[in-house]
């Protein structure tokens, strides 16, 4: 659901400019940026606000799009969820070129379409409709169902991703490149203090690492499914790498001198992406990745060339 950016013409989109004009209205987008979908009451609980300022403000932002609400059975009827359409909202005061919007390239990846892995137990793949293979087995992670995965988990290693280089077929040279992906750590059971150091590397060449700080189970993942033992992990952290000619940056703060020259992307038919945890890592806590039917953002990962 949640999209990298929306780009604002003021003149077109006055009432989204107007619906952003409310510091309560941006801090319940920042707040659902951070924390994932939320009800109206959890909103309210975070933002110490009254439920009715939160809804008659989130009815405002329903209004012109920057937020959307799924309905979803409570113990008492229905409560509506509510979920930020975007992360990063831009206000243009020049006219964008067409050819502009149609040079970004994105690719979705299902997460059991790796095309190599190396894992250590404990391990697992999960659908939407059960447990794929054998739990804690790592030979279960080259069984061709893995292709319907929705969630996978190991202790150590990594999975690697094969992404086509679309700007190759266009002679176009990428400016930065991006990939975003719900993440968390593993353990056994959950534990919200869990850090874990998730490195992500690019054609061959380490990009930077992210410390998860947990494994997140005190409620159950927005599209987490209902079968899934609410003991086990239930969402993660929407996390972004984007890299370009300034350097590397996590959810838009830099993290390392890695710059997208260095990835050597035009010599390449396809772009590699690695995601694991190193043995030897300072904080090696496992690494849950979430994908369609999972967690609290409902996608696969991405990639996108601009």
């Amino acid at each position: 659901m949640t999209n990298r950016f929306l780009l604002v013409d003021p003149e077109q989109n006055l009432d989204v400019v107007k619906a952003l004009a409310s510091a309560i209205r941006v801090s319940i987008l920042k707040t659902l940026d951070t924390r994932g979908p939320m009800n109206v009451n959890e909103i309210s609980a975070a933002l110490d606000l009254p439920q009715s300022t939160v809804s008659s403000n989130l009815q405002v932002l329903e209004d012109v799009g920057l937020v959307a609400t799924t309905s979803q059975k409570a113990k008492k009827g229905s409560q509506k969820i509510c979920e930020s359409r975007f992360r990063e909202i831009l206000i243009a005061f020049h006219e964008v070129r067409p050819e502009q919007a149609e040079n970004d390239i994105e690719v979705s990846m299902p997460l059991g379409l790796y095309s190599r892995c190396e894992i250590s137990s404990p391990c697992g793949l999960c659908s939407t409709d059960g447990v794929i293979g054998l739990l804690d087995v790592p030979n279960t992670f080259l069984e061709p169902e893995r292709m319907r995965a929705g969630l996978l988990w190991f202790n150590s290693g990594y999975v690697e991703y094969q992404f086509p280089n679309n700007a190759k077929l266009k002679n176009l040279t990428p400016s930065e490149v991006e990939f975003s992906m719900e993440l968390s750590s593993e353990v056994p059971g959950t534990s919200a203090d869990w850090p874990s150091d998730i490195f992500l590397e690019v054609n061959g060449v380490h990009v930077a690492t992210w410390t998860s700080p947990g494994d997140f189970g005190d409620k159950r993942g927005v599209y987490t499914p209902k079968w899934w033992k609410l003991s086990g992990s239930q969402y993660g952290k929407l996390k972004t790498w984007r890299i370009n000619s300034k350097g590397t940056f996590v959810d838009g703060m830099k993290v390392s001198s890695t710059k997208i020259g260095d990835l050597d992307i035009d010599a390449h038919r396809s772009i590699r992406m690695r995601i694991g945890v190193r043995d030897d890592a300072a904080h090696p806590g496992g690494i849950n990745i979430f994908g369609r039917g999972f967690g609290n953002y409902d996608q696969d990962i991405i990639m996108r060339l601009r």
